[in-house]
Order: C-alpha cells, then structure tokens, then sequence
C-alpha cells in the first residue's frame, strides 16, 4: 500500500529516486541530502490523458448579464441580432480564444458560424 514519507530533518514529503551506484531505490527530500531506504520497492503512477472538447457551460439569465459584452452575431434559431458573448475558461495547454454566444431572446447557446467543424465545441441545442 502506498504512503507519504516526510524528511526527518525538515519535515518536508520524500520522492522515490534512484540510487544508481547502490542500485537501489530510495525516498529522498528535494530541499536538504536526507534519503531513507524503501521497504516496498513498488512505485505507482497513475497518468490519465483525457482529451475533452470545449462544452458550453450553464448560460441561465446570461443575456441579463450587464458585465458581458454584447455582439450583432445572428442568433442561428430565432435570427435575433444580440447576443451576449464570453471566452471559454477550460484549463487546456492550447491557448485557443473560442467565444461562445447566448441569444438575449431565446437563450440559445452558440459558437461563431465562421468556425470550422473540427474547430468547433460541442455546443447544447
């Protein structure tokens, strides 16, 4: 079973690191020299890569919203010309401006009809 180890010196988490001239592996403090030996040589990592596309979040009232700025962009379902606009706030290593629309009439939740498909987030209709 897995658990943290702290330095015994300055308190601070230990890192399994290799000792290539002992051949062996042990926990060491990143701040001062300390290392200590491993009882279970198992180490665990656990990478999880999960590509997720750009989704519109909850728009409720944001056409009411005085703080977001406004755009002439046709609304695709009832063609009405103002919509409230705001930039997509995911945490991704791209840094993609993509501005999402919501219709003041309908609430209506859309991206710019200029954006290739590929390019464009899933969006609920």
């Amino acid at each position: 079973m897995a658990s943290l180890h702290f330095c015994q010196e300055c308190n601070n988490l230990l890192y399994p690191k290799a000792d290539e001239q002992r051949r062996i592996m042990v926990y060491a403090c990143r701040i001062c020299q300390y290392e200590e030996m491993v009882e279970n040589k198992c180490v665990y990592r656990n990478d999880l890569l999960t590509v997720a596309r750009e989704k519109v979040g909850v728009t409720t009232d944001l056409g009411s919203d005085a703080t977001l700025a406004h755009s002439n962009i046709p609304c695709p379902r009832c063609g009405n010309d103002d919509a409230v606009l705001y930039q997509d706030q995911s945490k991704r290593k791209e840094t993609r401006m993509i501005l999402f629309y919501v219709c003041t009439r309908c609430n209506n939740s859309f991206t710019d009809p200029t954006l290739p498909n590929e390019n464009r987030p899933e969006t609920t209709d």
